[in-house]
């Protein structure tokens, strides 16, 4: 069992006099600022001159500034930065700037599990990862919840750095839901497994899958959109409560039965050694330098698969569809 860490573990006096730099201002950055002013922390911004962002920071009363500039007064400096930018920013802006005895810290292990990142060994490398999108994020920390987290040290330069950092994770509102502790391989590659196979690769293939599958058949694109996307948040939020059994409760038989004796036939072996492949790829570095290496070339193969993505039938029946639910709060790209 990994160790979970609680508010009793963590003490906010260890961030006392620091000054947190938080590097970005999107999702997670604005829940990271804005959770860690709200606990009495001084945190300071650091965005590029030109950022749109800037400004909505300011509106919040938060103080921004250049990142090299943050990264000069920072004592926690905190990285949440999409990770294929995340090695230039590093190492033009604030590598030249990090203070020795000072913590370098993200909200993903990618960087510094793939070496995009290489501190020096003066400082401190840590980790926490929220489990929840920032926007979520912030929302449960104004209702007093929190969402859990993940914490891991990389790098321990000061002797301090897991105490730093569950500091940092009761300061963004963690520890009421529980920090658990692993490390930056087991995070990392988890995750990427996770999003490639099951939380957007799998599940968006699986969908489209069947949806088309039953197009082909000769049925009504709109039936199909419901019965292969539209019930699938019902399905997960079964899951989510009560996992597989509580699901399978509350499903009719006819369901169950179907679900036991034909979800094999479909997630067969030759799909597992497809899965295998991917963890693969993601354990020996295949899939990041694959990533870095479409943004250094313009994503000349990413943006031309967006794009079809985002005109696809399934897409367009659904923003029909979506758009007779209003209660759903449908949202458009």
């Amino acid at each position: 069992m990994v160790n979970v860490y609680y508010d009793k573990d963590a003490d906010l006096g260890v961030l006392s006099g620091k000054t947190i730099g938080m590097i970005g201002y999107g999702s997670q950055g604005h829940a990271h600022a804005l959770n860690l002013k709200d606990n009495g922390q001084k945190v300071i911004v650091g965005l590029y001159p030109e950022s749109l962002s800037r400004a909505t920071a300011q509106e919040a009363g938060l103080e921004v500034a250049d990142v090299p500039d943050v990264a000069k007064v920072a004592d926690i400096l905190m990285m949440v930065i999409p990770d294929h930018i995340q090695g230039r920013i590093y190492r033009e802006q604030i590598a030249p700037n990090l203070r020795a005895g000072s913590a370098l810290m993200v909200a993903h292990g990618f960087s510094i599990h793939y070496r995009e990142v290489v501190p020096p060994d003066t400082v401190d490398v840590m980790m926490v990862a929220p489990k929840a999108p920032g926007h979520r994020m912030r929302e449960l920390f104004q209702q007093g919840i929190g969402v859990p987290s993940l914490l891991a040290v990389h790098q321990d330069a000061t002797g301090n750095a897991k105490e730093i950092g569950l500091a940092y994770a009761k300061g963004v509102g963690c520890t009421g839901a529980g920090v658990l502790e692993t490390t930056f391989k087991d995070e990392t590659e988890s995750d990427l497994f996770g999003e490639q196979t099951i939380l957007c690769g799998g599940v968006t293939a699986l969908v489209q899958a069947a949806f088309e599958t039953l197009v082909e058949g000769g049925y009504p694109p709109e039936i199909a959109y419901f019965e292969c996307l539209h019930e699938l948040k019902m399905i997960v939020d079964l899951i989510y409560q009560g996992g597989f059994n509580y699901m399978r409760f509350s499903v009719s038989d006819t369901a169950e039965y179907g679900d036991l004796t034909r979800g094999p036939r479909v997630i067969d072996e030759h799909v597992r050694e497809n899965m295998r492949g991917i963890l693969r790829d993601i354990q020996d570095g295949s899939f990041a330098r694959e990533w870095i290496a479409e943004n250094d070339e313009g994503r000349k193969r990413f943006n031309p698969l967006r794009e079809q993505a985002r005109s696809s039938p399934i897409e367009e029946v659904g923003k029909q569809l979506r758009s007779m639910m209003p209660w759903l709060d449908p949202k458009e790209v």
